[in-house]
């Protein structure tokens, strides 16, 4: 009778506080026939048995709710189920065309996609791995068997599912790979020493498969007939599909196929604790360039895909606020070229201004880190002013303070090339070995009107220069490291030392030119990097054409490196986060706002404490603005 006392339960649920975090919630996409969700036993108790909170999502077919149900979920499982409807993928139907639930295709690709834009942990099963190939933009075959070349194994098995029916090799250094590793024993050793990727005995039922490969994912599993039997992120996101049923073995009670559940719990575990821990600080990023596509025709409210930071992707990679600046090239020195950079600054803020007004239910301009904080409790998105390139004050001082008072917090002394406050780190002539006598007299009024002195972009000499001169910490809004890549845009240990101990924070750049040494037979080592070749004098995005041939190689694992470097050598208290996007910054793994969720992801597993994360996700930057805006002379 003990199975029916309901009532034991309720009094042994309730006889102790829960002290464990809670566990992650996995929404498991359902079935639907003859007017009915179904979903079958294996995929919620593989759920439960992995640790995780089972959720199952009916098909509806209100799409609007489909973000809403997402920001709800830690974790998403994309079940098996018939055939993906191809009418939805531009393909007419095939003869070999099996049952279809176009209930839940049109769903199940916009919960892919939308997952996908928040990097929320995904598995696909069986029909799972088709549909988020399809919506990430990959091909599927209708019917392998008479669309694919050659000869096939049977995958459509008749035998009892909860058992294997052949095996599938896995890429080596895979997801998968990681989860199965090869038992190894003296009887075996020498039969794996001559068996290049390990094997792996799966069950399958299914006639569809990949085709095309999605341009964001990788093969991780293949049949011995060449049919693509798993697929996972190149990008370093928690995305895994397979084209077996791994659920079914629980009901058998095998533990064969739990690892595969347990990576989706242990993803979705720690995006959610990166979710909660976001909720609780300030996140800020000290550098974007997203004024230079103003001239494009953007919407800020708009997941707009020329521009890599704006409300969308702000919220969905769980950004508060953002540093954007009025950006000016160098060019010329004479009278009429200075007045015109100085009309050219006023504009873009202007412009920073019009926007954030435009989308005032959802965003403001900030002053102070106190206006952060008040922002962000409010439940908007912040927006603080600055300038990139000290060209903008021309021979004037008092634009120092006419700046000041519209709101800039800092000013990057100059940009590529020399100009009359300083010498750059790249294309300099040495005008002045260093600050000018101008750029001094600009240093102590910086000081004065509590501006901060931003040395990104300047050259070693400029940079000791401002360390002796400014009364006042200085920042690097977006800089990288000097050790781990050559560029003299970057810092060396000394100068980092030199800044630790002024008390100035630097902001590691997600520019891929400043992260790694990519040489290319094609492009040279190093672009100009900070807005070469982009912005509305190219008239293009980043991240297209050469510049993102070059960049593949470099990914969030390089900016952790350069972090982690940079705290070795400066301690936790003297780093940030400035992306530089929009201004050709973004990198696999972290190419826009979205994704930024992911670089705290990889800061809890380098062991950094909440309040280490803090401290880089803006902490220090504002310790640092604070002490500036307080600054008397």
């Amino acid at each position: 009778m003990e199975h029916f006392n309901w009532k034991s339960d309720y009094h042994r649920i309730n006889s102790n506080f829960p002290t464990r975090s809670p566990r992650p919630v996995i929404g498991i996409t359902g079935n639907y026939a003859n007017e009915t969700c179904t979903l079958a036993e294996g995929y919620y108790q593989s759920v439960l048995q992995a640790g995780g909170i089972p959720f199952i999502i009916p098909p509806f077919f209100e799409t609007d709710r489909l973000g809403e149900l997402l920001d709800r979920l830690d974790g998403i499982l994309f079940s098996g189920g018939g055939d993906i409807n191809p009418l939805l993928l531009g393909e007419e139907p095939i003869k070999e065309l099996h049952g279809i639930t176009p209930e839940r295709d049109r769903q199940e690709l916009l919960l892919a996609r939308l997952a996908y834009d928040r990097q929320i942990p995904m598995l696909g099963i069986c029909k799972g791995i088709q549909t988020i190939n399809a919506a990430l933009g990959g091909t599927n075959y209708q019917d392998i068997h008479t669309q694919m070349e050659g000869t096939r194994i049977k995958h459509s098995q008749d035998e009892d599912r909860r058992y294997p029916s052949h095996t599938v090799a896995l890429t080596p250094g895979s997801i998968l790979a990681s989860l199965f590793p090869p038992v190894k024993s003296v009887a075996t050793q020498s039969q794996q020493s001559e068996q290049q990727d390990p094997q792996l005995p799966v069950n399958s039922f299914h006639h569809q498969a990949c085709k095309d490969i999605a341009p964001c994912l990788k093969v991780a599993a293949i049949s011995p007939d060449g049919v693509v039997e798993a697929v996972e992120s190149n990008e370093f996101k928690s995305i895994l599909a397979v084209q077996w049923h791994p659920e079914t073995y629980i009901l058998r009670g095998s533990a064969d196929m739990l690892p595969i559940f347990q990576w989706l719990i242990d993803e979705s575990t720690e995006f959610k604790r990166a979710k909660t821990l976001h909720s609780q600080i300030l996140t800020l990023d000290s550098h974007c360039d997203t004024p230079m596509f103003f001239s494009q025709g953007i919407n800020f409210a708009s997941r707009d895909p020329k521009i890599l930071i704006d409300l969308h992707k702000m919220t969905e990679g769980h950004l508060d606020s953002t540093i954007m600046v009025a950006y000016l090239p160098q060019q010329a020195l004479d009278e009429a070229s200075l007045e015109n950079a100085t009309a050219k600054a006023n504009q873009i803020l202007t412009q920073i201004e019009e926007m954030a007004a435009q989308n005032c239910t959802a965003m403001d301009i900030a002053y102070t880190p106190d206006d952060l904080w008040r922002l962000k409790r409010q439940g908007k998105k912040a927006v603080m002013l600055g300038i990139e390139n000290g060209y903008a004050i021309g021979r004037d001082i008092k634009n120092v303070e006419a700046f000041r008072k519209r709101g800039v917090v800092y000013m990057t002394l100059c940009h590529n090339g020399d100009n009359d406050i300083c010498d750059s780190a790249s294309k300099s002539q040495h005008t002045h070995g260093g600050i000018s006598p101008f750029g001094a007299e600009v240093i102590r009024e910086m000081n004065r009107v509590g501006m901060m002195v931003d040395l990104s972009h300047a050259s070693e000499e400029s940079f000791y220069d401002a360390i002796r001169l400014s009364k006042t910490p200085i920042v690097c809004s977006h800089s990288s490291v000097r050790a781990l890549c050559d560029h003299p845009r970057n810092l060396t240990d000394a100068q980092m030392r030199a800044l630790a101990e002024a008390g100035g924070v630097v902001q590691v750049t997600l520019y891929h030119g400043f992260l790694k040494q990519t040489p290319s037979p094609t492009l040279p080592l190093y672009g100009e990097g900070d807005h070469a070749g982009c912005g509305e004098q190219a008239g293009r995005s980043p991240h297209r054409g050469g510049d993102a041939q070059r960049a593949e190689g470099v990914c969030i694992l390089d900016a952790i490196e350069h972090l982690n470097h940079m705290v070795n050598v400066m301690g936790i208290e003297h780093v940030g986060i400035g992306t530089d996007f929009d201004g050709d910054g973004g990198i696999r793994g972290c190419a826009s706002a979205s994704e930024l969720i992911n670089f705290t992801r990889r800061l809890l597993r380098e062991r950094y404490t909440d309040e280490q994360i803090q401290m880089i996700w803006g902490g220090n930057f504002l310790r640092v603005m604070r002490q500036v805006q307080a600054y008397k002379v």
